[in-house]
């Protein structure tokens, strides 16, 4: 699992199996997670810097919402076993330290991401178009 994503050549994720711009969820590019199609300073919604993962346009401390260690995502600025909020595992994002197939959220599989260990026309979340790594998207697919 990478620890840092790196700079993102622009990136759409959106909504279903629509590749619409009117379906667009978030654009990403040069770091920075975007609203819908938008690039503008003022639509950031996220900023990654390393292993960590902010709201906004900040990079502070204190405004530090997630961190990524090996396959595990976690809660703030915490790497303990109590504030792992998902573990990514071929393909797979499941809740908190599981691997059980059970414990399986989303299902990526190509460019789709679907709920649950499906990979159903039906069960589509979001449909990815470019790289996005499997942590990154468990982070934003998780308000669906």
């Amino acid at each position: 699992m990478l620890v840092a994503f790196g700079i993102f050549a622009q990136t759409k994720i959106y909504r279903g199996n629509s590749t619409s711009y009117f379906d667009c969820l978030y654009t990403l590019k040069d770091d920075k997670v975007y609203r819908e199609n938008s690039t503008s300073y003022f639509d950031c919604v996220l900023t990654i810097s390393g292993n960590k993962i902010y709201k906004g346009n900040s990079t502070s401390y204190f405004d530090c919402i997630y961190t990524i260690e090996g396959n595990k995502i976690y809660n703030g600025n915490s790497t303990t076993y109590f504030d792992c909020l998902f573990t990514v595992n071929n393909g797979k994002i499941y809740s908190g330290n599981s691997t059980s197939y059970f414990d399986c959220i989303y299902t990526i599989d190509k460019s789709k991401v679907y709920r649950g260990n499906s990979t159903s026309y039906f069960e589509c979340l979001v449909t990815l178009e470019g790289t996005v790594p499997d942590a990154l998207v468990a982070i934003l697919v998780r308000p669906f």
